[in-house]
């Protein structure tokens, strides 16, 4: 029994391997990237092309409408300065500075 579901595994883990180019895991992996990229590029509100300047202001933007003191919560400024954080990490080391 555990050696048939162990020969389901390899041949599944290199089904997908064929199919997409990546091993399972590293394609899970990058799979929950661009899905938590995607996130972050939603709430901040700026296209795939956006540089360091309009994350930047659209982060701004966002920090003045979900601030504590104009009636947000901590948790939206941390979510904000997370997605912030994502895409400049995402941009190539000369456009970050």
């Amino acid at each position: 029994m555990i050696l048939k579901l162990a020969e389901l595994a390899l041949l599944g883990s290199l089904a997908i391997r064929f199919l997409t180019g990546q091993w399972p895991w590293v394609w899970w992996q990058a799979r929950d990237a661009r899905k938590s990229e995607r996130r972050a590029r939603t709430l901040l509100g700026v296209g795939t092309d956006a540089g360091r300047e309009t994350i930047i202001d659209a982060h701004r933007r966002l920090i003045a409408q979900v601030h504590p003191d104009r009636g947000g919560s901590n948790e939206a400024v941390h979510e904000a300065n997370d997605a912030r954080d994502l895409l400049l990490a995402r941009l190539g080391p000369a456009n970050r500075a």
